[in-house]
């Protein structure tokens, strides 16, 4: 059966994709001792200022299992602050302190650096982006069944 066979496959490119395009990331954020998913919180952050623990697992596919211990440790670092919303405790909000809007400057050339490390172009890099985020669009994130959380 054709569709069986490997090379027929769009699963393992975007496997192996995933994994070598956090690997160039990994020495650029090294310097600035973040992990790839801390980079990512922080990049929403440094967009919006202040932003609830569920709207970061929103936009980043992540459940509060594997975001709340992210945000400690971003924490015991001084990059953000982590309260309950005044007005309703259930939810908890998460603001970048001055260190972690500082830290920004030091990531500017992060976005450049690793396209130039992955060889792409503008253009290259342009055309990528808008196809994935197509993608992305199109498939709608699956939750895993309960007996396998």
């Amino acid at each position: 059966m054709e569709q069986l066979k490997f090379d027929n496959q769009v699963c393992f490119p975007l496997y192996v994709l995933s994994r070598q395009v956090t690997a160039h990331y990994r020495p650029l954020l090294e310097k600035l001792d973040l992990t790839y998913p801390q980079y990512l919180v922080l990049l929403l952050l440094w967009e919006h200022k202040l932003q609830t623990v569920k709207d970061l697992g929103e936009k980043l596919c992540l459940d509060s299992g594997t975001l709340t211990p992210l945000l400690k440790r971003l924490e015991k670092k001084g990059l953000i602050t982590r309260y309950r919303c005044k007005t309703d405790e259930r939810i908890v909000e998460i603001v970048i302190t001055p260190e972690g809007m500082n830290l920004r400057k030091k990531a500017q050339k992060i976005p450049m650096q690793l396209q130039a490390s992955l060889n792409l172009d503008d253009k290259e890099r342009e055309t990528l982006h808008k196809q994935l985020q197509r993608l992305m669009d199109k498939i709608k994130p699956v939750q895993a069944p309960a007996d396998e959380i």
